[in-house]
């Protein structure tokens, strides 16, 4: 057999899952077979068109039926909301009226929705693409009901026909919401509904890539094995999460570990020609291919592909720092900080009763940190420990529970009960409302560090090019219970990748963070 062998070395427990780790023992190294065609099979009619990873087949009947739906729905509430609805066009033919509101309006919506993209299984299940194409497809519906009713002369009620749209936009998105959020749980507790990738490159590159994929299992990409392409020598006696395997058939080792997807990982793809044989190859087998860039924690606004003679030139735009944006930013956070102050002030008189009875001192914190471009501001927070902790942390420090620049505890002996409440709430973080009406915070950022806790020299320093925030990238990904590598990958992610729409994104997913009260403490 012309593979790596790997022993089974012992389970490795990672943040509650399980996981086997292997060992590469030995290769066994032999020519590759030979390719079946190149490219050209013997009939085009005998070609294979049916992809070998089918999640997307149910899913996408299941998105058709839930939009035709939708869609209906939305014309009989509007149709039975106003009267104006049963005028002109119903009193013609009422039996042809229902027949294009309720049958004809929704197959134009799926038809629309099927030319658009919408169902196309690039989209679906992750990223924001899917969502815009539904937007863009409800104008294009709305253009063409106005278009065919002007060319026709059909005298139909404009606020039955634009409730009628516009419900039906909001089911069909409504709908996409929950279908995704059912996908996704079938991808983090079944394992279902993924693709199966066999990862082609050099072992740290595979590694790598590996590492970058599992972490979000709701993407759906499962790596099954690794293909090496070199540094056979150096790969033994290396563990490994999936089996390592050289020398093979790409093809028939995709069939074997029962793979539908060939991930080519860094360099792999460097020699020309070599990664177009490998899409010859693969030609009518139903099998995909991926090609994984050396570039890492870019959005994809940010990255577009421009062919040129044949050279497909992958640009990289910078990240979006100022304009109009972040205009909209700033004027946001201002407006929700005020709103919030007023609003909340019942609460932290509340609060503030609290703190005083369970330990005598000031009720808030204030202490100095370092915010945009390098400014130092006092952060305001409700205090949660004992007026003597900063005195008792030395006598604690060897017990820190995180890397980097801050100190976490999980049991701190010096939170009073009723601070260990705030923090598990997040509640002890409102007064920030303050900072972000100064201008000093924004509402979804990078959190603000102590401004005794280092230089932030290298990539550290780059998170001050924004405002610190009460919420973010960090905290909607695990808050205590990370890395403090990790901390700093997310939050430079989030400079280099920030939208507004990504923002209220973070705070919808802050929402679900604060209620779990996940790495909170």
């Amino acid at each position: 057999m012309n593979e790596v062998t790997t022993s089974l070395q012992r389970p490795v427990t990672n943040g509650g899952q399980s996981r086997t780790v292997r060992h590469v023992d030995s290769f066994e190294i032999q020519p590759p077979t030979p390719p079946s065609h190149n490219g050209v099979p013997r009939s085009a009619w005998a070609r294979s068109h049916r992809r070998v990873s089918r999640w997307h087949r149910p899913y996408t009947a299941a998105l058709v039926l839930l939009d035709f739906a939708a869609a209906a729905f939305a014309s009989f509430t509007a149709i039975r909301a106003f009267d104006q609805a049963r005028s002109g066009f119903y009193n013609d033919d009422p039996t042809w009226f229902y027949t294009v509101a309720c049958l004809l309006l929704p197959l134009g919506w799926v038809a629309i929705l099927w030319f658009n993209g919408s169902y196309d299984r690039r989209y679906l299940g992750l990223g924001p693409d899917e969502f815009k194409r539904v937007l863009r497809a409800g104008v294009a519906v709305c253009a063409t009901v106005s278009f065919l009713a002007f060319a026709t002369k059909t005298h139909l009620s404009r606020y039955s026909v634009g409730t009628a749209l516009l419900l039906a936009l909001l089911l069909i998105l409504l709908v996409r919401i929950l279908a995704r959020f059912v996908l996704h749980v079938l991808r983090r507790n079944a394992g279902r509904a993924g693709h199966r990738m066999v990862l082609v490159g050099t072992l740290p590159e595979c590694l790598e890539v590996h590492r970058q994929v599992t972490r979000s299992p709701a993407a759906g990409l499962v790596p099954v094995a690794i293909h090496l392409t070199d540094g056979y020598a150096a790969a033994r006696g290396v563990e490994t999460p999936v089996p390592v395997y050289a020398g093979r058939d790409l093809l028939a080792l995709v069939r074997e570990v029962g793979g539908d997807t060939i991930a080519v990982c860094g360099s792999a793809s460097a020699e020309p020609g070599e990664l177009r044989r490998m899409a010859w190859q693969l030609e009518g087998s139903g099998v995909d291919l991926a090609v994984v860039p050396q570039l890492t924690d870019i959005a994809g606004p940010r990255v577009h592909i421009r062919p040129i003679e044949g050279l497909p030139l992958l640009h990289v735009e910078e990240p979006t720092l100022s304009g109009p944006a972040l205009l909209a930013k700033n004027m946001l956070d201002r407006v929700a900080a005020g709103l919030g102050l007023l609003v909340l002030l019942p609460a932290f008189l509340a609060i503030a009763v609290a703190i005083r009875i369970s330990d005598p001192g000031p009720v808030f914190f204030r202490q100095p940190r370092v915010g945009h471009e390098g400014r130092t501001f006092q952060v305001w927070k409700f205090r949660t420990m004992y007026v003597d902790a900063e005195e008792r942390l030395a006598s604690l420090v060897d017990q820190n529970e995180t890397d980097g620049m801050l100190f976490k505890m999980k049991r701190d002996p010096r939170v009073f009960p009723v601070g260990r409440f705030l923090r598990a709430s997040s509640l002890d973080e409102l007064p920030q409302l303050i900072n972000v009406l100064k201008g000093e915070m924004s509402l979804v950022g990078p959190r603000p560090l102590p401004a005794d806790d280092g230089d932030f020299l290298g990539d550290v320093r780059r998170r001050l090019l924004v405002k610190p925030g009460i919420t973010g990238l960090w905290q909607v990904s695990g808050r205590s219970d990370l890395s403090w590598d990790e901390a700093v990958r997310l939050d430079l992610y989030y400079v280099d990748n920030w939208s507004l729409a990504y923002d209220l994104s973070i705070l919808w997913r802050t929402v679900g963070v604060v209620l779990a009260r996940k790495g909170a403490y």
